[in-house]
């Protein structure tokens, strides 16, 4: 039995050195290096082959085109995949609402998948907005969505908010 075997290959640069930028920088600062190519993308992006659309405060797009390498063994985007983009658009919705020096830990992610997602699927986005940002924990939310608003997923966050660097 002869199968067609697929390779990938990823680069990327040093990710500390984003991360210890970022201290400094205001979220919509940090986006806007990154952007100019002045800061690296996160590992992630790369290896996951997410692109980010849009970042302003307080929303977040990224989207994908779903590939073999995000299959599960039933023939699926594995969930994790799902759960990761969710999971970016929604870090970086709260990072762009964050000044200098502070910073964020996710506390709690849920996630609901409602409909497969597949390499039929076509492109998807994952929306990003904040629903409430207090002083001390912040909820954002999330929607994996194709170009006609079909929801394939919706995530919600719980993220504690920390001053960085003390």
């Amino acid at each position: 039995m002869s199968e067609q075997i697929r390779e990938r290959n990823i680069v990327w640069e040093d990710p500390l050195k984003g991360a210890s930028e970022a201290l400094q920088l205001s979220g919509l600062e940090y986006f806007d290096k990154i952007k100019a190519g002045e800061l690296p993308l996160p590992p992630l992006l790369t290896a996951l082959d997410f692109h980010a659309e849009q970042v302003e405060k307080g929303r977040a797009v990224f989207s994908f085109v779903p590939q073999e390498f995000h299959y599960n063994a039933i023939g699926t985007v594995h969930g994790g995949v799902i759960s990761a983009i969710l999971d970016t658009a929604m870090g970086c919705t709260l990072h762009s609402m964050l000044p200098a020096g502070t910073g964020y830990t996710t506390l709690e992610l849920k996630v609901n998948f409602l409909k497969a997602v597949t390499i039929r699927s076509g492109e998807l986005k994952a929306v990003g907005k904040a629903i409430h940002t207090g002083s001390r924990t912040a909820l954002v939310e999330a929607q994996l969505v194709d170009e006609n608003g079909t929801i394939y997923a919706h995530g919600v966050s719980t993220c504690l908010l920390m001053t960085l660097g003390q």
